[in-house]
């Protein structure tokens, strides 16, 4: 258990999400095991063993910009915060907002939810089976309000043009503060970063699995997906190699299952939950290597939309409109193969070219014969939402004196 700690506790500072000096995680293993000592409000945490069935908390104030998003976030908000992602809508729902470090309050936010805010303290979030499981879930929190501030910032703004009022001082002032905290994070290290991938097509089964493992590591490392948020896959002959469902994509030895293109075996079973899309992907387009990640300003990109009259609750599942973002074809679609599934939406667009977005979810890209490609397309895709995200900022509010100051 002490092991896992200290592995996830490094993960949370390697990924921007934490401080290790600023986090506690907790774990039970026959005896509390703990980096740091139990006393204090550290004591109330472990009280929360006692009274739901887990086997590891953590509690953490997260790193900029995250912390002063949240904090921004929550400081009107009484009981919870919902966004309206991906990763929020089909993992956390929504994240509960307590005032007080108690056991008790932490308990019943967590009871039925992964992750809950602690007012101007942190996140506190739980596994039942690992620490990997809090890690998640604090990822996953990171990831969803800062997508949550952004867009919602966006649609505030268009408001504001809309009915021809001046937008709040406050809010002016903390969009500044907060869009200088990101330019000196590590959340744009894609942009400069160079990578070296393995050149394809690849010889063997075991080139495939090194250029699964390597671009999984490069994408996190890129920040253009959160380490448990994104699959991939290269297909060779009849059978398609996929990262298995819920691997982290900066760990993948050991984690990818082959699958007869045919479904003539169960070896899917532990695949990938989006195995549909990437089979659906390369039976339209041929494409072998094919790339999903969930880069933060292509999420919000997808989601701003200002058509009247759709209801937005359902904009995820279904869409009757075409949209793109600079040409990059933007689609609904929920994870699975249901009537709704994005195995319906994704690959018919991806025909129109290398790489699409989903709605609130990610985006998908594909190449020919390694990752080169794929991973470019995704890293500028990136950059592409990015820059039309400021680009729009500074056309709503050129009232700033310096438009410059927007990344």
């Amino acid at each position: 258990m002490e092991k896992l700690i200290n592995k996830y506790l490094k993960k949370l500072g390697e990924q921007g999400l934490s401080d290790e000096d600023k986090a506690v995680l907790l774990g039970l293993d026959g005896e509390m095991v703990s980096n740091k000592p139990l006393t204090g409000d550290y004591l109330e945490l472990s009280k929360v063993f006692d009274l739901m069935d887990i086997n590891s908390l953590l509690f953490a104030e997260p790193s900029e910009p995250y912390k002063s998003i949240i904090e921004t976030l929550v400081r009107n908000e009484k009981i919870k915060l919902v966004p309206i992602d991906c990763e929020t809508r089909t993992f956390l729902h929504d994240i509960p907002v307590v005032e007080e470090l108690t056991a008790k309050s932490i308990a019943s936010a967590l009871s039925h939810r992964k992750s809950m805010i602690i007012r101007n303290r942190g996140i506190v979030t739980y596994g039942t089976v690992t620490p990997e499981q809090a890690f998640i879930s604090f990822s996953s929190t990171c990831f969803s309000t800062f997508v949550k501030y952004f867009i919602d910032a966006l649609m505030y703004l268009e408001d504001c043009r809309i009915h021809n009022k001046k937008p709040d001082t406050r809010f002016i002032e903390d969009f500044m503060y907060i869009n200088k905290l990101i330019q000196g994070s590590k959340l744009f290290t894609h942009r400069t970063s160079r990578i070296t991938l393995l050149k394809g097509p690849p010889e063997d089964e075991d080139t495939v699995y090194r250029m699964l493992s390597q671009t999984g590591r490069e994408v996190v490392r890129h920040n253009l997906v959160d380490s448990y948020f994104g699959n991939i896959s290269f297909v060779i002959g009849d059978k398609i190699y996929i990262s298995q469902t819920g691997s982290s994509m900066d760990e993948l030895e050991g984690c990818v299952d082959t699958v007869p293109l045919d479904g003539s075996s169960s070896a899917g079973i532990t695949a990938s939950s989006e195995l549909s899309a990437h089979k659906g992907i390369y039976s339209k387009t041929g494409k072998r290597a094919i790339l999903h990640g969930h880069p933060k300003f292509s999420v919000i990109m997808s989601m701003h939309c200002l058509r009247e009259g759709c209801d937005r609750a359902l904009c995820y599942k279904s869409c009757k409109y075409e949209r793109d973002v600079l040409g990059v074809p933007v689609v609904s679609g929920e994870i699975g193969t249901g009537p709704a599934g994005l195995v319906h939406t994704v690959p018919p667009a991806m025909k129109k070219g290398k790489g699409v977005i989903v709605y609130g979810h990610g985006v998908f890209t594909a190449g020919d014969d390694d990752f080169i490609e794929p991973f470019n397309l995704l890293r500028n895709i990136e950059d592409i939402c990015r820059r039309e995200y400021f680009k729009r900022v500074i056309e709503l509010y050129n009232v700033f004196q310096n438009p410059s100051i927007f990344c």
